[in-house]
């Protein structure tokens, strides 16, 4: 089966994962991860599953960042991170794909996503699933308060992040927002999309790192300068 045809196939599969979501979702406790998925890898897959199960989440939303305002490289496009998301979630039906933020014209932030969500399916409880760098750097995000009022954030502490200046932050966070913040160590893999690109662009192998539609969708389409002599 061609790369267009498996993204046709899993885009299908995610349209009835979200009719079934969307009649379905009253008294969901809802995982939603977000991220330029640039690419999406193991490690993103492994880290929503360990959360879901761990906490007895119902669904995790995967949410595509649009245009992120702090990004820090040319980011791929947009259609092409959404397209291999799906391809990476097809055969979940516990994962789904959300282009909420693809959407959007202009920067896209949190706490836009949060209120669409909360507006749209007011019956489900969200928990935002981020890692606990960030949440180190959560006041410089837009809205703060608002944000914390919209979910349960989730910490997701890896390794090579301290887990003193993550808790130490979370527990200043609570305090000064009436924040829930949840701190959990995800023994995940080591694999970061960085890595991944860096990989990618050395003529390197990225076999077993990421999944494998996902592997051919950047091949056929020429991601990450994999074409370039």
């Amino acid at each position: 089966m061609s790369i267009y045809d498996l993204v046709i196939e899993s885009k299908f599969y995610n349209n009835d994962k979200i009719a079934d979501f969307e009649n379905n979702c009253d008294g969901l406790k809802v995982g939603v991860l977000g991220g330029t998925f640039d690419p999406i890898h193991y490690a993103h897959l492994a880290t929503a599953e360990f959360i879901r199960c761990k906490y007895k989440l119902d669904k995790i939303i995967f949410i595509p960042s649009g245009d992120p305002p702090h990004k820090l490289w040319n980011i791929t496009n947009k259609y092409d991170r959404y397209n291999m998301v799906l391809l990476a979630i097809a055969k979940n039906m516990d994962f789904i794909a959300f282009n909420t933020e693809m959407e959007k014209k202009g920067k896209t932030y949190t706490v836009d996503t949060l209120r669409h969500l909360n507006k749209n399916y007011p019956g489900a409880q969200f928990f935002f699933i981020t890692g606990a760098d960030a949440i180190c750097d959560i006041e410089e995000w837009k809205d703060v308060e608002e944000n914390f009022k919209l979910a349960t954030f989730i910490a997701a502490t890896r390794p090579g992040i301290s887990l003193l200046r993550a808790q130490d932050q979370i527990e200043k966070l609570e305090r000064k927002y009436n924040a829930n913040i949840i701190s959990v160590y995800v023994p995940s893999l080591d694999i970061s999309s960085t890595y991944i690109r860096d990989q990618l662009k050395r003529g390197n192998s990225v076999r077993y790192l990421i999944p494998e539609n996902v592997e051919k969708y950047i091949y056929e389409k020429n991601l990450y300068g994999v074409g370039d002599e």
